[in-house]
């Protein structure tokens, strides 16, 4: 195993690397760092046509130490009983291959991690649910957590309060899809698919996604369930149970639980700062590489000009406009980090 690479300076910019040309363009836009995972339910984004192989792997590593940059492996699901094997040998894997973090959700795995490499650097995953300074301290007591990624749950408030009581480097999400369940705990594709994220490694399984063209438009079902239903030249999202359009009493064909909008926190760059978050990740590895290249873009130079003058920064209205054009239905929110009626 070779950790070549320094955590020690700065803020990170963490971006998403679904597949090699997305890795590579995040490299060359100014990621810090590049998230990955295997062609396997080992990591929460198990998407066909998505991940790495080992060659991909090693060739991503190369690209990104060549060029002073740190690659991070996810594999953040759950072992269920007497599957572990797969976790254990991703993990072998990642320590072969030269990884510079793994990013872990599963304390049993963290366990195995700790013993047999004492030396590599482990990441909670936000699929760890820990939102608390407690939580975070106990997982490095007993397992030796460098970094945890906090759900995105937390205010800006309780972020710094956190931040304030533990010597874990705090990463936070500063833009890509939101999630409405707090991260690890989702059941809800589990309840309609049968398949959970946590587990399976995927929220709405492709083998459950069926599109139907009917006399009211275009239907979107998951495992035969109405997930959502198009007006012609309407856009259609990727059905996931959460972002659905429901008729609930008089209410017809509305977001019931959360509607399609991106995290952006753009301008809480300088509060996230100065309260000393480590890192911002950015979201999507099920994403394309020119959206990834258009996002680490855009926060690579929001990040370098906060570092410069951040008592004079502002967000440009042509960043907010450029993440405005990939963000999910083309609208922004701060989400947890701004609650107004506290």
């Amino acid at each position: 195993m070779t950790v070549s690479q320094d955590f020690s300076q700065g803020i990170e910019l963490v971006c998403p690397a679904g597949s090699l040309p997305a890795l590579k363009t995040a490299v060359d836009h100014g990621a810090d760092c590049v998230y990955l995972g295997l062609r396997d339910a080992t990591n929460a984004r198990n998407f066909a046509g998505l991940n790495f192989d080992e060659a991909a792997i090693a060739s991503g590593i190369r690209y990104a130490h060549e060029r002073g940059r740190k690659v991070l492996m996810a594999l953040n699901t759950y072992p269920q009983a007497g599957t572990a094997q797969p976790w254990q040998s991703g993990l072998d894997k990642a320590v072969d291959l030269g990884v510079d973090a793994v990013i872990l959700a599963d304390p049993g795995l963290m366990q195995y991690a700790a013993r047999r490499y004492p030396q590599l650097r482990l990441h909670l995953s936000v699929q760890g649910s820990a939102t608390n300074y407690e939580a975070i301290n106990f997982y490095r007591e007993q397992f030796g957590i460098s970094r945890a990624v906090l759900p995105r749950v937390l205010s800006l408030a309780q972020v710094q309060q956190l931040v304030e009581r533990t010597p874990v480097e705090i990463e936070v999400f500063g833009f890509g899809s939101l999630c409405v369940m707090v991260e690890g705990r989702c059941a809800l594709s589990s309840y309609v698919a049968g398949e959970a994220p946590n587990t399976h490694g995927v929220c709405s399984p492709a083998k459950a996604v069926r599109w139907q063209e009917t006399p009211a438009g275009r239907e979107s079902r998951l495992n035969g369930v109405l997930i959502d239903r198009y007006a012609e030249g309407e856009k259609a999202g990727y059905p996931t149970l959460c972002k659905g359009r429901f008729d609930v009493g008089d209410e017809h064909n509305y977001y019931a639980i959360e509607e399609p909008t991106s995290l952006n926190t753009l301008e809480l760059l300088p509060q996230l700062m100065k309260i000393g978050v480590r890192a911002i990740k950015i979201e999507g590895r099920q994403r394309s590489p020119a959206y990834v290249g258009q996002v680490t873009q855009v926060w690579r130079d929001a990040i370098d000009q906060c570092v410069a003058n951040p008592h004079r920064y502002t967000p440009r209205a042509v960043w907010m406009a450029r993440l405005d054009e990939v963000a999910e239905g083309r609208q922004h929110t701060l989400g947890a980090y701004h609650r107004p009626w506290k």
